[in-house]
């Protein structure tokens, strides 16, 4: 291929891409696609999977061609698939059928689908069909796009995203538990973005209770995503009256709990509208890696963890974190302040966890590096 033609290629995959994220956060289980329809340098139609995981993006695009175009506008047409096409007939008819059916003569797409009932299968239907089938533009990007749904199939746990705000001595609030607002309006939005791209908001039971917190997104409109509030509760503590209960039947709530939780508190908690899903564990804690996969197996592919330093310590010293957002303000709080992280146990340095830096950046006051496993 030419220098132009491919340079042409890479400038349709971004755009697909680009429209792809605003999948984040809308259509877990599924992974968040786009799907543009392109016939000699013009766009007919684009899609991106709908919120709930469907419509798929194919068949929006396609959808989106034809009513521009009319009947067999895509005949001939290149099409840029964010992910491999589905090849399976569920809910929707297999989009490797869509596009075999609209006469597709190329498709561009940065890998395959790791789902046991694609894996390929999208790719061989429509090379059976005669369509090009050209893969490997941006995968790399692609796979850090979908790397919820990727770690979903591939590891049985979703893409773990841990957030911590805290001060220059690594302190997240003072000796009394006062912490609002250790970081300033510029982070505090970064973090409801971040909560935007999250299928699920996680944290403890003692900062449920400590802090009363609502977990919503805010400061993106009223079509904002609303990410399921998910708490790790061993023995259902958390208080009937609190905002999270008392919001449950509006904003979805999941309790993780241990079998053994009292019976009058499964009862209450699931009658105020609450979600329960038993998790072993030992002792009183939940098992922070059994926690990750009940949650993959509701259908969560994104999570954002916002403490507290138990919970934290417990993720980081399971080796469960992919990736840690630190912003850290420029104030000291002392020794007596509660820290980010909590305990770990550790004999010696070696056996501390360790994340790779990926980027270090200023927001308004603050600052934010983000590191990930290496």
């Amino acid at each position: 291929m030419g220098g132009s033609a491919a340079a042409e290629d890479r400038r349709w995959m971004a755009m697909a891409l680009g429209l792809a994220r605003r999948g984040l956060g809308r259509v877990a289980p599924n992974p968040a696609v786009a799907a543009l329809i392109v016939r000699e340098g013009r766009l007919l139609g684009r899609g991106v999977t709908a919120p709930g995981g469907r419509p798929h993006a194919e068949a929006l695009a396609l959808e989106a061609a034809e009513h521009l175009g009319g009947p067999g506008a895509a005949r001939g047409a290149t099409a840029y698939v964010t992910l491999e096409p589905c090849a399976h007939h569920g809910l929707t008819p297999p989009c490797a059928e869509a596009l075999v059916a609209a006469g597709i003569a190329r498709l561009v797409c940065p890998l395959g689908d790791p789902d046991p009932r694609v894996a390929g299968r999208g790719f061989a239907r429509l090379r059976e069909a005669g369509v090009a089938v050209e893969t490997g533009l941006m995968a790399a990007e692609a796979a850090a796009l979908n790397k919820g749904f990727l770690g979903r199939i591939e590891r049985g746990r979703p893409h773990l995203t841990l957030k911590l705000a805290a001060s220059l001595d690594g302190r997240i609030a003072t000796e009394a538990g006062e912490s609002r607002w250790i970081t300033g309006p510029e982070a505090r939005l970064r973090v409801h973005g971040l909560r935007a791209q999250s299928d699920g908001i996680l944290i403890g039971a003692g900062t449920a209770r400590a802090d009363d917190p609502m977990l919503d997104v805010r400061g993106f409109g009223a079509g904002a995503p609303r990410p399921v509030r998910v708490v790790l509760d061993a023995a259902l503590t958390l208080p009937l009256e609190s905002r999270l209960a008392t919001s449950a039947t509006r904003h979805p709530l999941w309790l993780l709990h241990r079998a053994d939780a009292e019976a009058g508190r499964q009862q209450a908690l699931s009658a105020a509208g609450a979600r329960l899903i038993r998790v072993p564990g030992e002792g009183r804690m939940i098992d922070p890696a059994a926690a990750l996969q009940a949650l993959a197996g509701a259908g969560l592919t994104r999570v954002l963890c916002e403490g507290g330093g138990r919970l934290a310590a417990s993720l980081l010293g399971a080796g469960l974190v992919d990736e840690l957002w630190l912003f850290t303000a420029g104030k000291a709080i002392g020794a007596e302040g509660a820290a980010a992280v909590g305990p770990l146990a550790l004999g010696r340095l070696g056996e501390a966890p360790r994340l790779a830096l990926e980027r270090f950046e200023r927001v308004g006051g603050d600052c934010l590096s983000v590191w990930r496993r290496g």
